[in-house]
């Protein structure tokens, strides 16, 4: 996808996707299974936001201008009138303009942000990556894609935003974050804060 403006199909949820991370996600909204089948047919992408305003069902829920953009890995239905799909991260985005279909479906103009470098992860930031190969140890690399990139701080910092059990606020903020070793900082500095507290 070129870095011009787009127009796509936006899901708006209780969660926040980062680049390169994978996401789970049971559909059964007709507007929703109608923008899985147009991606799947196209082969094109939609976008993933966190609620701002409203909820995940019913009425068109309004979402941060931030986001990110969501290709379908895997989808099965094993179940009448429910898709489960897996999505892959991709690319940040910001909208630009927002609409509702009269289906209830969002689509918006987005400008995608840079893609994140892959800056090199700080001395002070190795707990980061210690905390994570922890993680990964006890199981959870199944729900992180290969190949795992524990160099790298941008990836080390995502893939923390998505696991640990963050306020969505902070995730969302996190995302928000144009330099993955400013977002590492930070998530290191809110565990040490954390674990002071938990001390005291």
């Amino acid at each position: 996808m070129s870095d011009g403006p787009h127009d796509i199909a936006l899901f708006p949820l209780q969660t926040v996707l980062f680049p390169g991370g994978l996401l789970p996600l049971r559909i059964f909204e007709p507007r929703y299974m109608q923008m899985v089948s147009a991606c799947l047919r196209d082969g094109e992408s939609f976008g993933v936001c966190l609620i701002r305003e409203g909820k995940e069902v019913g009425a068109p829920a309004v979402p941060h201008s931030v986001g990110c953009l969501a290709r379908i890995v895997q989808w099965d239905m094993q179940q009448l009138g429910v898709l489960s799909i897996v999505v892959r991260g991709e690319r940040r985005f910001r909208i630009l303009e927002r609409r509702v279909e009269r289906d209830g479906l969002a689509r918006a103009q987005i400008e995608l942000l840079a893609e994140e470098g892959d800056e090199a992860v700080s001395e002070e930031s190795e707990v980061g990556v210690r905390l994570l190969r922890a993680i990964v140890d006890e199981g959870a690399g199944a729900r992180i894609e290969q190949p795992l990139r524990f160099e790298s701080a941008s990836w080390v910092s995502a893939r923390l935003a998505e696991i640990l059990p963050l306020p969505p606020a902070m995730k969302q903020k996190l995302l928000e974050t144009d330099a993955g070793d400013r977002r590492l900082d930070a998530l290191c500095d809110f565990l040490r804060k954390q674990k002071v507290r938990s001390s005291a």
